[in-house]
């Protein structure tokens, strides 16, 4: 089974900008991307995991660099079956958890994230496509009916927390246990349960 990672390697989480320089950000990313494609080692099938990256990035898995628009350029590998993309800021992500989306005998079995995105699906009719913008997953339902395929929606939170904003550094450090988690303690990162609501917060 294939599966493609897409990954930001110039300018990633620019959203986490208030937090981190940019040369922490890419640190951090390449953590988070470390602990995705951990979680895919750990499945229990054979896959042929591709990092889809827009620059050149060292990691234990193929990569092929392709600058064009996420769109297009997953797009264009989409054309065999089955194929499933699975997002580089998944810090959460799990074998158990990919493995409930990989199970799937639908044609189109889709992970939402919590924002609305789409941050995973596993595509068995080469006749779906993506349209990454805005609220994706709904739109990505919406190209599944309109191609008449069956779909199957993932229910889960390791699945839908994806790392985008200064607030999702919390959910890493509550509930992570990789690179991802370590990188944030080691730049002074913690939990700070002072004020009523949970936060991360830099020493």
């Amino acid at each position: 089974m294939r599966i493609v990672v897409p990954f930001s390697a110039d300018r990633p989480k620019t959203r986490l900008g208030k937090v981190l320089t940019p040369d922490e950000r890419r640190e951090f990313a390449a953590a988070m991307l470390a602990d995705v494609l951990a979680a895919l080692g750990g499945v229990d099938r054979d896959l042929d995991v591709t990092v889809l990256a827009t620059g050149p990035v060292e990691v234990e898995a193929s990569v092929v660099v392709d600058d064009r628009p996420l769109t297009t350029a997953v797009n264009d590998r989409l054309d065999t079956a089955p194929t499933a993309v699975v997002m580089a800021d998944l810090a959460l992500a799990t074998p158990d958890a990919l493995e409930a989306l990989l199970d799937s005998d639908a044609d189109l079995a889709i992970a939402a994230g919590l924002g609305g995105g789409t941050n995973a699906f596993l595509a068995r009719d080469p006749a779906f496509h993506v349209d990454y913008h805005g609220a994706s997953y709904r739109d990505h339902l919406a190209i599944a009916r309109e191609e008449g395929i069956s779909v199957r929606e993932v229910d889960s939170r390791r699945l839908a927390v994806d790392i985008d904003e200064p607030a999702d550094l919390t959910e890493v450090l509550l509930h992570g246990d990789g690179a991802a988690r370590d990188w944030l303690v080691d730049a002074g990162f913690e939990l700070d349960v002072g004020g009523g609501r949970v936060e991360a917060v830099r020493e």
